[in-house]
């Protein structure tokens, strides 16, 4: 497999992932007050998925160009 096809394959899980994350975000957001306290948790591991999403996103766009 080419780097190209791994890295696309990679954004695909992480595309997954990081839709899991914003929905369960949103569901935290549906049932507040209840749970309150898994905000800053779940809203990270939202972040982290979506950082990684992009980065992952930015070094296909590199090898493209090259």
């Amino acid at each position: 497999m080419s780097d190209v096809e791994s890295l696309k394959a990679e954004i695909n899980k992480l595309s997954a992932k990081a839709t899991q994350a914003k929905m369960d975000l949103h569901d935290l957001s549906e049932e507040l007050p209840v749970n309150w306290t898994a905000i800053l948790s779940v809203a990270q591991k939202a972040h982290d998925a979506f950082s990684e999403l992009e980065s992952k996103r930015q070094d296909l766009q590199a090898l493209h160009k090259a």
